[in-house]
């Protein structure tokens, strides 16, 4: 697993914001930073917060923020027109709409 408190010390000393202005605009204290530095399970929510702080995108740093991509099993659709895609898509909500009235009529 990667240490996500070294991953984020370092992030911060590249950035030049200070970790005292990063612990006030976090509502916490210098020691509290420190700490963190140390642990290597900081909550994603905390990562987010102090990038968005130090305008640093920690997603190709941290794996866990870069979730495998779901295989689409439906080609996408390229349109010609915009009456072809207004088309498709009145098609294909009727569709959905039939189905979900066959499912309620089962109930």
């Amino acid at each position: 697993m990667q240490h996500r408190g070294e991953i984020i010390k370092a992030a911060i000393y590249k950035s030049g914001i200070s970790i005292t202005e990063i612990a006030k605009r976090l509502g916490k204290s210098r020691r509290w930073m420190y700490l963190m530095f140390e642990n290597n399970s900081v909550s994603l929510d905390l990562v987010l917060q102090i990038g968005y702080i130090i305008h640093h995108d920690f997603s190709e740093d941290i794996k866990e923020f870069n979730p495998p991509k779901k295989v689409l099993h439906e080609p996408p659709t390229i349109y010609e027109k915009e009456e072809e895609a207004a088309a498709y898509w009145k098609d294909k909500y009727l569709k959905l709409l039939e189905e979900y009235n066959v499912l309620l009529k089962q109930k």
